[in-house]
C-alpha cells in the first residue's frame, strides 16, 4: 500500500503546482493588459508614416525587436527581471496597435469594431481555454503543424506587405486567426498538462495567440463591416 500513497501523494502535488502555474498565468495575463492599453493609448497619437512608407523593412525591424525581446523574457524567465521584460515587451505591443486602431477609427463605427473585436477574442479565449482546461486532452500533437503554419504564415506576410493586396490580406487575416486559435488551444493545453512549467513564459506564449486574434479579427472586421458614410 506503500508505494500506491507515494504514488497518489506524487499526483496530487503534481496536479497542485499545475493548477498554481495555472493560477499564476492567469493573473499575469490580466496584469498584462495594462501596458498593453497604456501602449495603445500613447500609440493613437503616434505618426506612423514611416511604416506606411516602408512596410517591409518595418515589419522586419519589428521582428527583430520583438525576438530580441523574448529571448530576453526567455533567459530571465525565473527572475523579477523577466515580469518586467514581459511588461515591457506588452507595452510595446500596444503601441505597435497604434496604426490599426487609428485605421479603424476613420470608419463611423469604428469604435463599435474594436468592440466587437475585442468580444469576439474574448470569446474565442474563454471557449478554447475551457476545452483545454476541462478536457485536459493533449493537443501537443498540434505543435509541428502549427510550426509549419506560423513559418508560411510570416512569410505570406511580409510578401503582401509588400505587393500590398487587399484580398490576399483578407485571407492572411483569416488564416491567421485559425493559427493562432489553435496555438491558443496548444498553449493553455501545455500549462494545464505540465508541459510548460514559468508562468512568465506560459503568459507570453497565450499573449500573443490573444493580441494576433484580435489585430487580424479587426481586420477582417473593417474590410467586411467598417462603415465609411
Amino acid at each position: 500500500m506503500q508505494p500506491e500513497i507515494q504514488l497518489a501523494n506524487s499526483s496530487t502535488q503534481l496536479e497542485s503546482a499545475q493548477n498554481k502555474v495555472l493560477r499564476n498565468t492567469y493573473m499575469m495575463l490580466g496584469l498584462t493588459m495594462i501596458p498593453t492599453v497604456i501602449g495603445a493609448y500613447m500609440g493613437l497619437s503616434l505618426n506612423f508614416a514611416f511604416m506606411a512608407q516602408h512596410p517591409v523593412l518595418s515589419m522586419i525591424g519589428m521582428l527583430a525587436v520583438m525576438f530580441g525581446m523574448f529571448m530576453g523574457i526567455s533567459a530571465n524567465r525565473n527572475n523579477a527581471l523577466g515580469v518586467v521584460l514581459l511588461l515591457g515587451v506588452t507595452f510595446f505591443f500596444g503601441l505597435m496597435l497604434g496604426p490599426i486602431l487609428q485605421a479603424a477609427l476613420h470608419f463611423r463605427n469604428g469604435a463599435q469594431l474594436i468592440g466587437m473585436a475585442a468580444g469576439g477574442t474574448g470569446a474565442i479565449f474563454f471557449t478554447l481555454a475551457t476545452i483545454a482546461t476541462v478536457t485536459k486532452k493533449d493537443f501537443s500533437f498540434m505543435g509541428k503543424f502549427l510550426m509549419v503554419g506560423l513559418v508560411m504564415l510570416i512569410l505570406a506576410s511580409l510578401a503582401n506587405a509588400y505587393f500590398q493586396i487587399p484580398a490576399a490580406s483578407l485571407a492572411i487575416s483569416a488564416i491567421a486567426i485559425m493559427i493562432f486559435a489553435g496555438y491558443l488551444l496548444y498553449d493553455v493545453s501545455q500549462v494545464v498538462r505540465g508541459g510548460e512549467t514559468n508562468y512568465v513564459m506560459a503568459t507570453l506564449a497565450i499573449y500573443l495567440d490573444i493580441y494576433n486574434i484580435f489585430v487580424n479579427l479587426l481586420n477582417l472586421l473593417m474590410a467586411l463591416a467598417g462603415n465609411r458614410d
